[in-house]
């Protein structure tokens, strides 16, 4: 089975539980103040999940482009992947447990054809301390879905410490068995929806823990465990509770928001230990090995950050939103991983110039009926790539220039680079610790391993520590003030587009309960009679009171009406317009999910704070309401 048949099945068998099938979204968030990239299939739907009625209904499902920024370091270890698709599954107050685990479970082993008796589950085990008891109801749910199919299911407690114990059902903390946007439950902010979850494992074979080698081999085996037997291919989260100043307390809609990674998934069905040779990623591992002239197997961690990179870059600069590499933000992001691919591509020891965009290119090819866009703007791709390998080959020339400084020193001292200045040479010139000891060695040099994983371990922290307050969903919370501010957001666009012209098109924002940020397109500076002018309509449309009403239409009739929408990709055949005015007078109109205020009145005074350059032909404004 392929992938794209796989995806299609998925889509299928929901379809016919009553399920409308809805377009991914972009990869670049809309209205969200709280991460950089979307990553998961839930992010575009919170407003929904938070009660906003959804046009296409309450069953939703699609496959979702997903990208997860902590997940960099991780890949090379045949199962970690930074971009990927996940295939959810939702009932907005519809449906819950008993329904959603048997669907799951049944397209498992019934439309996939995987085997009953290597599927394992986890569920809740209950916190005291915030009132919720450990989930015994998806316990007994499971327990007959597998009597069903001729298993006995165990539930078993602490496998962490026991093991597995016999068991099929295994209870996990809040660490590994609640999901929210922001983490655990003491780290959910005040409006904030979460709940327990049951995930799926599928085991890949006890011997993959009984290699001598394995560092895992004398501990408890258990299904969240790290030891490479079990892989996580499903969660159904119970989003069933919401965080309030008291507490928790029900949501007054219990939701259920499923995610299964198509690629993990691909790979079991495919009898592989391996996501890299799936069908997912297998024309580009090709395309690497004729290009460095190695072997996939022989350098495995190597050829599986290249691919997973310049997949990852492709698909975010090839987004009709697309984001170029830059020094900040998402942008930052993007040229970190072309330039660690360009990294590895040196150890593999590719010499063609630009040979990025040959990767770039099967991408393009392998998704160019699942995600046409890709192919639409892979000219822009291929231009973004060649300019990023040709600066980053320089810095990496000027970092060898340093490299022989820092030889020439050690060799009348002590012989040895020191851990702070292999970690400089990767943070400041992209040299990988790899290449620093490979080329120490050449002149008879060590290095100072442990002081450089100190280093990193810092600057690991530091980051981490940088970005603690983001957590992951629409608008960074459903608080009236946060609400605000995206009806504000409204308003600044059409004032722009009044201001500047037709051409100024919204391309993102980051909206909180303190501020509005919002990037346009537009290739000048304002000047400050714009500005003014802007500031002066926005203000006027909130002295006029005006009402701010929702009609669902289809999006053809949306459009003839002169709704705006940049990020109408996202949406269903049906969608929500939001019209800021009275009768056919309209300020405002725009496809949007919500929420919104009611009437504009309450906003405030609306004030512009600064005026910048964002990339090259984007400008972002920040602004507050006072």
């Amino acid at each position: 089975m392929t992938s794209k048949e796989l995806r299609q099945k998925y889509l299928d068998f929901f379809a016919s539980q009553g399920h409308a099938i809805i377009p991914s979204a972009s990869l670049i968030p809309e209205n969200d103040s709280s991460t950089l990239f979307i990553s998961s299939g839930m992010q575009p739907l919170v407003p929904y999940l938070l009660g906003e009625k959804h046009p296409a209904g309450v069953r939703l499902a699609n496959s979702q482009k997903s990208f997860r920024t902590e997940d960099i370091e991780e890949v090379g270890d045949n199962r970690h992947n930074t971009f990927f698709e996940m295939l959810g599954n939702w009932s907005l107050g519809d449906y819950f447990k008993k329904e959603q685990l048997a669907w799951v479970f049944e397209f498992l082993t019934k439309v996939l054809g995987l085997d009953p008796a290597r599927l394992y589950v986890t569920v809740f085990r209950g916190n005291d301390t915030i009132g919720i008891p450990a989930d015994k109801e998806a316990v007994e749910i499971w327990q007959k879905i597998y009597a069903q199919a001729g298993l006995e299911a165990k539930d078993v407690n602490f496998p962490e410490k026991h093991g597995l114990q016999g068991g099929r059902i295994f209870y996990y903390d809040e660490k590994k068995n609640w999901w929210s946007r922001s983490g655990v439950p003491a780290k959910m902010p005040e409006g904030e929806p979460g709940g327990p979850d049951s995930e799926i494992f599928y085991d890949l074979g006890a011997d993959l823990k009984r290699h001598e080698k394995s560092i895992f081999k004398d501990q408890p085996c258990h299904v969240n465990c790290d030891c490479g037997r079990f892989i996580e291919i499903g969660n159904s989260v119970f989003m069933e509770y919401i965080r309030t100043d008291s507490g928790f307390r029900k949501l007054s809609q219990q939701n259920v928001d499923f995610g299964g990674g198509l690629e993990r998934i691909t790979m079991v069905v495919q009898g592989k230990d391996n996501i890299f040779e799936t069908d997912l990623f297998i024309n580009a591992i090709r395309k690497i090995e004729q290009l460095s002239g190695k072997n996939y197997r022989g350098s495995m961690s190597a050829f599986e950050i290249i691919t997973d990179h310049l997949k990852a870059a492709s698909f975010i600069m090839g987004d009709d939103q697309g984001i170029a590499p830059s020094n900040t933000g998402q942008g930052y992001i993007v040229r970190r991983l072309v330039r660690r691919a360009i990294r590895h591509g040196r150890q593999l020891g590719i010499e063609q110039e630009s040979w990025t965009k040959e990767i770039a290119k099967i991408v393009a090819h392998d998704y160019q009926e699942t995600y046409p866009e890709l192919k639409r703007n892979i000219d822009r791709v291929i231009d973004q790539l060649a300019e990023e390998e040709t600066k980053f080959n320089k810095t990496l020339d000027t970092g060898l220039r340093v490299f022989e400084k820092i030889v020439d020193r050690q060799l009348t001292t002590d012989n040895r680079i020191s851990g702070l200045e292999a970690f400089n040479l990767y943070q400041t010139y992209g040299f990988p610790i790899e290449m620093t000891v490979e080329l120490a060695k050449e002149k008879n040099l060590t290095v100072d391993l442990a002081e450089y994983e100190a280093e990193l371990k810092k600057h690991q922290n530091l980051s981490r520590t940088a970005s603690a307050g983001m957590f992951k969903g629409g608008l960074a919370d459903a608080s009236e003030a946060t609400v605000k501010y995206h009806t504000a957001a409204h308003l600044l666009l059409a004032a722009l587009r009044k201001t500047l012209g037709d051409h100024v098109i919204q391309k993102g924002s980051n909206i909180t309960s303190e501020r509005l940020r919002f990037d346009f397109a537009h290739h000048d500076k304002l000047t400050e009679q714009e500005k003014k002018q802007t500031e002066e309509l926005v203000n006027q449309a909130i002295k006029q009171d005006l009402p701010v009403t929702c009609e669902e239409m289809d999006l053809n009739e949306a459009k003839s009406r002169g709704a705006h929408g940049v990020f109408e990709a996202k949406y269903g055949e049906r969608v929500k317009v939001y019209a800021i005015g009275r009768e056919k007078l309209h300020f405002s109109q725009e496809i949007c999910g919500g929420p919104h205020v009611k009437n504009t009145g309450i906003l405030g005074h609306f004030k512009i704070q600064k005026e910048e350059s964002s990339s090259a032909g984007v400008r972002r404004i920040k602004a507050i309401l006072e």
